[in-house]
């Protein structure tokens, strides 16, 4: 029987509020069967370091607070298994977002102002009959939109993402996966002029540089860049005519 491997998880930690500069912190830990890097950050807290901040809500990949970056990399910790890694980890917060400290980076702030300013809700004058039976859609149409929905805004191709390393107002992949969701719901009575006039820049999807680092690191294996381009030819023929 081969004995358990003991890890290294080598963490960026800092804490703005607090006044603690960046610096690199080791903790070893034992590597347990089927272990996650979330139950191995969990160990850390419980056993060597209680003050060490990380995010986690549904531990199934579902919510996706625990992104960070693994070995430079964003990740969902609670998806990526210990022994497909090497011994010595490398953990460091998301970048864009806002620190709050260590691993734990505030995606709710950026997510909330990115769908303020796209206004992804269905746009409609039509009275709202809480009480009448939705109006049938075409499965495959709906499987389309459940598809772009499946987006858990964990922030992970913001991070992999090269133009919004050096745009702060780039609205990123999700933003553009949500414009995308809501252009092709027949309940939003938006056109293509109004899509416009909200991704039709440089902050928007003209500014993508075709990178492909938020479609390489999604965790829910959206198409990112399909969608990306998708909009941009329909955003092309609205700005030329």
């Amino acid at each position: 029987m081969t004995a358990p491997r003991s890890l290294t998880l080598r963490i960026l930690r800092s804490s703005p509020g607090e006044g603690i500069a960046p610096h690199w912190q080791d903790f070893l830990v034992e590597e347990a069967e089927g272990m996650t890097l979330f139950l191995a950050l969990g160990e850390v807290r419980e056993r060597l370091d209680p003050s060490l901040q990380f995010d986690f809500v549904c531990r199934a990949g579902i919510c996706g607070s625990c992104a960070m970056l693994v070995n430079g990399k964003p990740t969902l910790a609670c998806r990526c298994l210990t022994r497909d890694l090497d011994p010595l980890i490398t953990l460091a917060p998301l970048p864009v977002f806002e620190l709050i400290g260590d691993l734990s980076v505030n995606t709710g702030k950026w997510m909330r102002g990115t769908a303020e300013r796209l206004e992804t809700w269905i746009h409609s004058q039509e009275e709202t009959a809480l009480t009448a039976v939705e109006a049938p859609m075409e499965p495959a149409l709906a499987e389309a939109i459940y598809e772009l929905d499946r987006c858990i805004e964990c922030g992970c191709c913001i991070a992999g993402c090269g133009t919004a390393q050096m745009r702060p107002d780039f609205v990123g992949a999700v933003g553009l996966n949500k414009i995308a969701r809501f252009r092709l719901d027949p309940r939003d009575t938006r056109s293509d002029d109004d899509f416009y006039e909200l991704i039709g820049d440089d902050t928007g999807v003209f500014g993508c540089m075709s990178l492909l680092g938020c479609h390489d690191v999604c965790p829910k294996g959206l198409s990112l860049q399909t969608q990306i381009a998708f909009l941009r030819r329909k955003m092309v023929k609205v700005g030329v005519l």
